[in-house]
């Protein structure tokens, strides 16, 4: 019986992560999955793409630098990439300025730092460098019907000491929950992860969403409709609740890559990114 009982677990298992039996969200296909550290995997991922070379860089607890920790910023968000910048969000615990740390894509690094408005939110999840590299989006967390857009620092706000100010928002037409991580697809178009646990929004949890914009970003306001495009994998060994992470479009081969970190301790074992192509 104690044999029967092991094989039965394995065969679990094996139908857990068979993709055979996955469910792509709509209009993507999962094409593989690398398992996603706990350490320095588990909040984001930006694709960077250089004349020197290509390479995708991770974010996560491990990787906050000791400087940036010892100031208070203990939290980093999914990075954002292009034209060679590479940007990453962090936050406080206090209602402190919020920090983007910028490699120019001469590999050098500066921070700048946000002052946050009277009602923002501090939380900082994710930025999203649009493709022209002029503008950053930012995202905060809970229940929302914005997406926060600042010049882009090191290529337009060029001067540190200054604070990176806020330029206007994505208006969303339909609220969206805990987003953790948003990448441009085109000029016009942003994928999103959502960690929503509640489901009532767009009748799942943790949704994989599409915002169409209804211009290219300028400076000035931009609608934004929100579309679910169906709940993210979320498979494991363990039961319990997962968290939707970072996400990441790299236009080099139109790969779409969401981090999903499963629930106990499995978080060391089988938590992944998930690789998806339309």
């Amino acid at each position: 019986m104690r044999r029967t009982g092991i094989v039965v677990a394995v065969a679990a298992l094996l139908t857990a992560f068979s993709p055979a039996l996955a469910q792509a969200v709509t209009g993507w296909a999962e094409v593989g999955r690398d398992q996603a550290r706990a350490l320095d995997e588990s909040q984001g991922l930006a694709t960077i793409v250089r004349p020197s070379g290509t390479t995708i860089r991770y974010t996560g607890v491990g990787t906050i630098p000791a400087e940036e920790n010892s100031q208070g910023w203990n939290h980093v968000g999914d990075p954002g990439s292009a034209q060679g910048w590479y940007v990453e969000p962090y936050q406080r615990d206090d209602r402190g300025a919020k920090l983007f740390r910028v490699q120019a894509p001469d590999g050098s690094w500066k921070n700048y730092k946000h002052d946050l408005e009277s009602w923002e939110a501090n939380n900082n999840s994710f930025a999203a460098v649009s493709p022209d590299a002029r503008w950053l989006v930012a995202g905060e967390w809970g229940t929302m019907a914005r997406l926060l857009v600042h010049p882009m620092p090191g290529a337009v706000a060029t001067d540190p000491a200054q604070n990176l100010p806020y330029a206007s928002a994505i208006r969303l037409d339909h609220p969206v929950r805990d987003v953790q991580g948003c990448d441009f697809q085109t000029v016009t178009r942003l994928l999103c992860a959502s960690d929503d646990p509640d489901g009532s929004l767009f009748g799942t949890t943790k949704p994989l969403l599409q915002v169409d914009l209804a211009g290219p970003l300028s400076g000035a306001d931009v609608a934004g409709h929100v579309t679910s495009l169906g709940r993210l994998p979320l498979r494991s060994g363990c039961g319990g609740n997962f968290e939707v992470e970072g996400l990441d479009f790299d236009e080099r081969d139109n790969t779409l890559r969401v981090i999903v970190m499963s629930p106990g301790i499995c978080i060391l074992f089988d938590s992944m990114t998930y690789r998806f192509r339309q």
